[in-house]
């Protein structure tokens, strides 16, 4: 005879095995459905042009963390720019820089640092006590420098950075943009040339010890030499990178990183993506996207708003010439009256610019069913515009939003009647 509670236990097994197949079906959840990263920035740009070549919340408010040094550097390479400093010169210690907390050098009140020591302190240790002792070295206290970091970065275009201390410790009023850190990188680079080297250190030896570095991108990403990591609870692992392939130069920040293994793996994908597009538009084979053309180092990106012909330099050979009709086999024009159309590329191949087109088609909702077409653009020699037509307004932009999830670059185009 069975008992009461084998029945029980007969009646909660389903309810259990289902429990934990659901379980198990969000454990294997693609990472595309999971919940947005919330503290996630990133930039890439070309240093030569300016071009921004990828933007992802690159005006959003985050947390520079250890980002920070690199003001604290730019500030104090400006002393030694002007003489107020040489890098014989001494700074003294005192109690409050010697308390800060790790990463720190363990410096005691009363010592003295040498402004070369501090350099390579901060580049390669990134030390907080270190930091601020260069703080109160040049303006007496951290509140003052605090002050004056910012008013440099006002100067320097970073319309949207506060700076509360001189080391990137947690601050809640201090904040920047990834672009806005972008900026200052460059600034860097292009301000100090004979001292920008000094970011490509991965050690130095202080006090007969060798000290390594955080910076595993040095040694990982083939062309890269600089330029700084942070870390604190609030920003998650932020880095800013420069590396150069075949003499061209790309700058990108990444802020929000869970690990500092997956930050650096996702730096290394943008960067490989960068070169790419770089190189396709050096060719002529221009990868058409929201965030890459007519977007400037200082601009802010507004996503929603429809790009002018200023915005894309397609678009600008676009506006030359009508449009001539589509593919080869006679399709009609690509440009629709009052249609709206969604861009994925402009190529030097009809081949490369249909497949292009048609990829992207693969990957949008069956109610967005923008026809594939391929036009040349009169006048240019074999340029060929690869776009999703016959499309309203409102399904181009949410096709556009939907390819950028997937990884696709696009732009939305606006496409007059009578064109």
């Amino acid at each position: 005879m069975t008992s009461p509670l084998s029945h029980h236990h007969a009646r909660a097994l389903p309810v259990l095995l289902t429990l934990i197949v659901f379980v198990m079906a969000l454990c294997m959840l693609p990472a595309a459905q999971a919940a947005p990263n919330p503290r996630y920035a990133s930039i890439v740009i070309d240093t030569e042009s300016g071009a921004v070549l990828h933007a992802a919340n690159a005006d959003a408010t985050r947390y520079p963390a250890s980002l920070t040094k690199m003001m604290t550097l730019y500030l104090l390479f400006e002393a030694l720019e002007d003489d107020s400093l040489s890098m014989e010169s001494r700074l003294p210690v005192s109690t409050y820089a010697a308390s800060k907390p790790p990463s720190k050098m363990g410096v005691k009140p009363g010592e003295t640092v040498k402004v070369e020591d501090a350099i390579n302190i901060l580049v390669v240790k990134s030390a907080n006590d270190v930091a601020a002792v260069v703080a109160e070295g040049l303006a007496g206290s951290e509140s003052t420098f605090a002050g004056q970091m910012t008013d440099k970065a006002r100067a320097l275009g970073m319309a949207h950075t506060t700076f509360r201390n001189a080391s990137g410790l947690p601050d809640d009023r201090q904040v920047t943009t990834a672009r806005d850190m972008a900026i200052l990188a460059l600034r860097l680079m292009q301000d100090f040339p004979s001292y920008y080297p000094i970011f490509a250190k991965t050690e130095f030896t202080w006090h007969g010890k060798r000290y390594q570095g955080h910076n595993r991108l040095l040694d990982n990403y083939a062309g890269t030499d600089g330029l700084k990591t942070g870390y604190i609870r609030a920003s998650g692992f932020n880095v800013a990178t420069s590396a150069v392939h075949d003499g061209r130069r790309l700058l990108s920040v990444v802020m929000g990183g869970f690990t500092a293994q997956s930050r650096d793996a996702h730096m290394s994908e943008l960067l490989d993506r960068g070169f790419a597009r770089a190189e396709s538009v050096a060719h002529g084979d221009w990868i058409a996207e929201a965030d890459i053309y007519g977007d400037s180092l200082q601009a802010t990106p507004t996503s929603d708003s429809a790009p002018t012909p200023a915005d894309d330099p397609i678009r600008d050979l676009i506006a030359q010439a009508e449009y001539e009709d589509g593919d080869a086999g006679g399709a009609r024009s690509a440009v629709a009256n009052g249609a709206w159309a969604v861009q994925v590329g402009a190529f030097s191949d009809r081949t490369r610019a249909r497949r292009q087109a048609a990829q992207a088609a693969d990957f949008l909702p069956a109610d967005l069913d923008g026809r594939v077409a391929v036009s040349p653009v009169q006048g240019d020699g074999g340029v060929f515009r690869a776009q999703l037509v016959d499309l309203e307004e409102t399904q181009a932009r949410r096709g556009c939003r939907q390819l950028a999830r997937e990884g696709v670059d696009c732009v939305v185009v606006a496409m007059g009647a009578g064109q």
